[in-house]
């Protein structure tokens, strides 16, 4: 399946784990449901029933497959682990669906993974010609080679010199036949939460997948932190260097569902705060705030209710447009937006509006959006995006352009106005990003998050050479891995 729409962030994917529960698969079914936003194009589940493990893997959504009951009885057990992915480069196939499986001579290990290793092709390079044999081209394999020829004896003394030979930001769920482990890498870049249903402990990616089990949110999983699960208690483990946590801003602005809670905070609450923050730095005469739904609607609410203008619905999205319809023909591509939004005509008519969105990435979309408001009657269309400029590519498990896709990298604020064909445009600036997610000013000298798409300081530079390169596999020892 090809991507339609690279005009938007897309995280990579969603992970859940359960321990000691007798529907365990049927639980993280649900987890996965919940976590769909997250990863659309494959999904699968790995359990365990004290002696051996099972293993479903699909491409497509969890409704059209883990919703069976039939699908479920083939994976007993008391512990089970889930995935769903959004690949971002090479194949979409079965063997890169995870969670992966591998009988090591400790045991069995399987793996769920969410982000991305920045020195996954160099790890790669020297472990084939160690003798490794990878099944797939994914950079998580890598974690499990590390793991299989480590030659310390316990098991969490090999998974953590792995650890400390990989770099970049990744949240991991590990389950063997005694432990479910979760792990967060040293900045905290990828999110991972704990909850607790009765007796049973889960790991998640959100807190919105452990509300749909009935699971109480415990915490989060801390920056550089080791969670072990075992026989119905909880360890922590801190074997790295203490490092200040820097999380994906874009978790606050995009990426989680909006009843996700971030630091005890729904992420709707930071949305509608960037939208107030945004309206205090510009002030337009205009008739109407209309948001690009659905991401753009928290952030309009927010400004709205700061400017005092009126917000109203004058873009309408269709729900039920799936990505496969969306594929085959040039001519149905070429109906571009339309396919997900339409305007509401006589709201929008005559009208001075304000479109307000999370974000600008390419800008081809915004550009189709604002041709359809004046196409609508709309008398005039300025656009206020609701985060800083994206000026910088992610390596941490975000798929996105390449920096020279990128609108913000080589244009200034009039040729990017000039290119979407709107009356002006406006950013958020990095100051009110930072006062409307923690309420003061960044600190220049101490980002708090990992805030690299605005302003190219990264919390670890990549080892390979990734930066400017459109990258399709592993295999090929020349781009970027995909998980």
């Amino acid at each position: 399946m090809k991507k339609y729409n690279l005009d938007k962030l897309r995280e990579e994917c969603g992970i859940f784990g359960v321990s000691n529960h007798e529907d365990a698969s049927a639980l993280v079914a649900l987890g996965l449901h919940a976590l769909q936003h997250r990863g659309q194009e494959g999904c699968g589940i790995v359990s365990f029933d004290s002696k051996n493990y099972h293993s479903e893997k699909r491409q497509g959504l969890v409704g059209d497959h883990f919703t069976d009951p039939e699908t479920l009885k083939k994976l007993p057990g008391h512990f089970a682990i889930g995935h769903n992915r959004y690949s971002t480069t090479g194949e979409t196939s079965l063997r890169n669906i995870q969670p992966f499986f591998a009988d090591l001579h400790m045991g069995g290990l399987s793996i769920a993974h969410n982000g991305n290793l920045t020195n996954a092709l160099s790890l790669r390079e020297l472990l084939v010609k160690d003798g490794a044999i990878f099944r797939t081209t994914s950079d998580t394999e890598t974690i499990v080679q590390l793991i299989a020829k480590s030659n310390r004896v316990k098991f969490i003394d090999k998974l953590i010199d792995a650890l400390f030979q990989i770099q970049g930001g990744y949240s991991l769920i590990l389950m063997t036949n005694k432990k479910l482990v979760g792990v967060r890498d040293p900045f905290g870049i990828r999110p991972l939460v704990i909850g607790k249903l009765k007796n049973s402990y889960i790991f998640a990616s959100e807190t919105c997948a452990l509300d749909i089990v009935g699971a109480k949110f415990i915490r989060e999983v801390e920056n550089g932190e080791i969670v072990i699960i075992e026989k119905d208690k909880l360890e922590s483990i801190k074997p790295f260097p203490k490092h200040k946590p820097r999380p994906c801003v874009f978790e606050f602005i995009y990426f989680a569902r909006p009843d996700s809670l971030i630091n005890n905070k729904c992420a709707y609450e930071y949305r509608k705060n960037l939208g107030i923050e945004l309206a205090k730095e510009t002030d337009i005469s205009a008739d109407l705030i209309v948001p690009v739904p659905d991401s753009g609607v928290p952030a309009a609410l927010g400004y709205a209710q700061q400017s005092k203008k009126k917000f109203e619905l004058g873009l309408i999205r269709n729900h039920y447009v799936g990505r496969t319809f969306i594929e085959p023909t040039q001519s149905i591509r070429s109906l571009g937006v339309k396919l997900k939004l339409s305007a509401t005509k006589t709201t929008v008519k005559n009208k001075s509006i304000i479109l307000i969105d999370d974000s600008l990435v390419r800008g081809t979309t915004c550009k189709k959006i604002v041709k359809m408001l004046y196409e609508s009657g709309a008398r005039e269309v300025h656009v206020r995006i609701a985060c800083p400029e994206i000026k910088y590519p992610d390596f941490y498990g975000v798929d996105m352009p390449t920096k020279e896709e990128l609108l913000a990298h080589n244009k200034d604020n009039k040729k990017m106005c000039e290119s979407i064909n709107a009356q002006s445009l406006k950013f958020l600036s990095l100051n009110g990003l930072y006062k409307a997610l923690i309420e003061e000013k960044r600190n220049s000298n101490i980002p708090q998050f990992s805030d690299h798409y605005f302003t190219g300081e990264y919390p670890v530079e990549p080892q390979d050479n990734l930066k400017g390169l459109k990258i399709r596999q592993l295999s090929l020892l020349s781009g970027k891995s995909s998980n």
